[in-house]
């Protein structure tokens, strides 16, 4: 990373839209990492925290932060009643290139799926935590109106899929459908992680994950 910018991050002399600002055209090494959907009376619920601060999120941003990444947790629009369209234009507000770490848990990692197969942009490396693909159609079917990419692991730096056997059956649905139809991607599977949330994981820290990207 940027000595400079490593500083501004650490010292807190730019605000951190400024810092964001100025590393981003450094080209220094970055992260975006996308929540997931939320049913309706979670994502009203004063008393939890907002889907881009749960679960192991902020835990993964400062971890990364720390090595130097500079890790983004974007609230992607209105995400009890996802519309895909809004989901991108939010996400390609960000710089998205080789130098680009992209983390999608649950619904972010389907969309990540979904938006690697119709751009040919070549991007950093790749997780996503519990993919999911909708198969049982819970939500507005042209979310994920597309063909996969076979091949969408070429447009990486590498592809991890996480997943654990104890998850529901729409997640472990999309995992066959991407053993399935595409090549190249790494699976790790787990067996007591759940759907990679706090109620399963007993805690916020992942260290699984931060392995993968460091």
């Amino acid at each position: 990373m940027d000595k400079l910018c490593q500083l501004f991050l650490r010292t807190k002399v730019l605000t951190s839209s400024h810092t964001a600002s100025f590393c981003y055209t450094r080209k220094m090494k970055k992260a975006i990492i996308l929540h997931g959907w939320s049913r309706e009376k979670e994502y009203f619920d004063p008393t939890r925290p907002s889907d881009s601060n749960n679960h192991w999120l902020p835990w993964i941003q400062h971890e990364l932060l720390l090595k130097g990444v500079l890790a983004q947790t974007p609230e992607m629009p209105d995400a009890y009643i996802p519309d895909y369209e809004k989901w991108k234009k939010t996400f390609e507000q960000f710089d998205i290139n080789e130098e680009t770490i992209l983390i999608g848990h649950s619904c972010g990692g389907g969309f990540l799926v979904r938006w690697l197969s119709e751009n040919n942009i070549k991007v950093g490396k790749v997780v996503l935590v519990a993919p999911w693909l909708d198969p049982e159609k819970e939500i507005d079917e042209n979310f994920f109106q597309f063909k996969i990419d076979s091949e969408l692991a070429s447009k990486t730096d590498g592809l991890v899929v996480m997943y654990s056997i104890d998850d529901g059956s729409s997640i472990l649905k999309t995992i066959d459908t991407l053993k399935s139809e595409t090549s190249n991607i790494e699976f790790q599977e787990f067996e007591d992680k759940g759907h990679f949330v706090l109620s399963s994981m007993k805690t916020v820290e992942f260290p699984e994950l931060l392995s993968v990207l460091t």
